[in-house]
């Protein structure tokens, strides 16, 4: 037996007889961290996320403004004083709907993006880790979902469903929930990829099958052993996910087919306000600046958390 598997034999051991890992998670988290904290751009995204999330979920509570209420005699105001970011052309208060619109938006993105990693992490974790006539019917049907035209598909099914979830949960829970299900269900198909990779090359490493022979469970090898490995690119693609999965939301919003008119979305802003581009651009600019600076700020903590979390910088 040589000295390499000896000592991987006693750290998996160790690991077995320590109640939780705590020294060693604790270590590899401050190094991440001070990696995370030297790279500018992802602090600067860090930074303005926070801004917008926290302005989002206090915005309508320090700016106590109706983001419905319709008054035709202050339609199409510009940006001033009373109203900072001008009126659609109903009078309705710009900055109040950003305000209440962006919770949404956000809210979409969040939990497409947890529908997305939970179902790709699954089934990558059980192709991965089964192996055999498991893992090629998994992957085989992972090619068939990348090989769906995503967004026409995409539209199909909301424009198909659309008026029986509005009939049981009601127009806005209805859709929320169709398009979260929908987007979550239509791109795990990368995290399933990334996590099977991760525990084909993490399953044959040393400290695993030193902790096999020493009578671990499957399960216990799983979540202490090999997905802890893989995580990282996970958290990678979940951030990324929030992004793809608000553009997504605002593609469906504005093309007339998201949530209803008196929600409004800042996908649904952009599909209000199409047709004063010319005379009036603050109904665009301000809803599209913020799609703009919230994806533009996950994917530079994306980036930032990639090479986090990459055990080759190490």
């Amino acid at each position: 037996m040589t000295t390499d598997t000896v000592n991987s034999a006693s750290a998996a051991k160790s690991a077995l007889d320590s109640p939780d890992g705590s020294q060693g998670v604790l270590s590899t988290k401050n190094r991440a961290w001070e990696r995370f904290r030297r790279d500018r751009m992802a602090i600067f995204g860090t930074t303005i996320l926070l801004i917008l999330t926290i302005g989002v979920l206090l915005g309508p509570t320090v700016y106590p403004v109706s983001y419905s209420e319709i008054d035709f005699a202050r339609a199409l105001a510009s940006p001033s004083g009373q109203y900072p970011l001008g009126t659609n052309d109903l009078g309705q208060d710009q900055l109040a709907r950003l305000l209440w619109g962006g919770r949404i938006s956000i809210a979409v993105g969040i939990t497409a993006m947890l529908v997305s990693i939970s179902l790709g992490t699954l089934i990558g974790t059980v192709a991965g880790f089964c192996g055999g006539i498991i893992d090629n019917a998994l992957m085989r049907l992972t090619d068939l979902f990348l090989s769906l035209p995503q967004l026409p598909l995409l539209l199909l099914i909301i424009y198909l469903f659309r008026d029986t979830m509005r009939q049981r949960m009601g127009p806005e829970l209805g859709i929320f929930m169709l398009i979260i299900l929908v987007v979550g269900g239509l791109t795990w198909m990368p995290t399933a990829r990334l996590v099977r990779a991760g525990f084909l090359a993490a399953k044959e490493r040393e400290f695993v099958q030193a902790a096999k022979s020493l009578g671990a469970s499957p399960s216990r090898i799983v979540w202490r052993h090999i997905l802890p490995n893989v995580i990282g690119p996970v958290i990678v693609a979940a951030t990324l996910g929030v992004g793809n999965a608000i553009i997504t939301e605002s593609t469906l919003s504005f093309l007339g087919i998201g949530f209803p008119p008196d929600v409004p979305t800042w996908g649904r802003m952009l599909f209000d306000a199409q047709n004063y581009i010319e005379t009036d651009p603050h109904l665009v600019i301000f809803p599209g600046l913020a799609i703009f600076l919230t994806v533009l700020s996950v994917n530079y903590v994306g980036d930032g958390l990639r090479d986090a979390l990459d055990v080759r910088s190490r």
